[in-house]
């Protein structure tokens, strides 16, 4: 009778904490901000747009790892590429980014991973447009293939 008893309480106690978490409030607008500020801390991607009429798109993530480095991971389709393609992230916006201010490893069968010194907060704490940008190959380096802005 006891063991019905507690067993009911439980029981009682998973309810109750269902409808409050049902029926609580939406989140205030500050309160969505802080949830997508952390998530972009946590990681943001970048879509990647086709230029040149080659047919590739893709994404770039972008993760500061636990020693606060920034991972950079580019994820590439369509196209056909048989060689390395070169990618940087660029000072300025798509689709005519200018200088170079970080080398990316190779695109490589559409994919890439590369960990920068600098953390993603140091990254856009200029305040300048950035962009990432795929090149076609090291020897057709001024034909851009896809390219996409870091958001600011």
């Amino acid at each position: 009778m006891k063991s019905n008893l507690v067993l009911w309480i439980v029981v009682a106690a998973l309810v109750a904490g269902g409808l409050f978490v049902f029926l609580r409030p939406a989140a205030s607008p500050g309160e969505v901000s802080e949830v997508v500020e952390t998530e972009m801390t946590e990681g943001i991607t970048v879509e990647l747009s086709e230029q040149s009429d080659l047919g590739q798109t893709g994404t770039a993530t972008l993760v500061n790892n636990a020693d606060g480095m920034l991972v950079v991971t580019l994820a590439m389709t369509g196209g056909v590429f048989p060689e390395p393609q070169p990618a940087h992230i660029h000072l300025g916006a798509c689709p005519s980014p200018g200088a170079v201010s970080y080398p990316l490893t190779d695109v490589v069968d559409g994919m890439s991973v590369t960990t920068l010194s600098v953390s993603w907060e140091d990254l856009v704490a200029t305040g300048e447009p950035q962009a990432i940008n795929i090149h076609k190959s090291a020897a057709e380096a001024s034909t851009y293939t896809a390219c996409g802005d870091l958001p600011i």
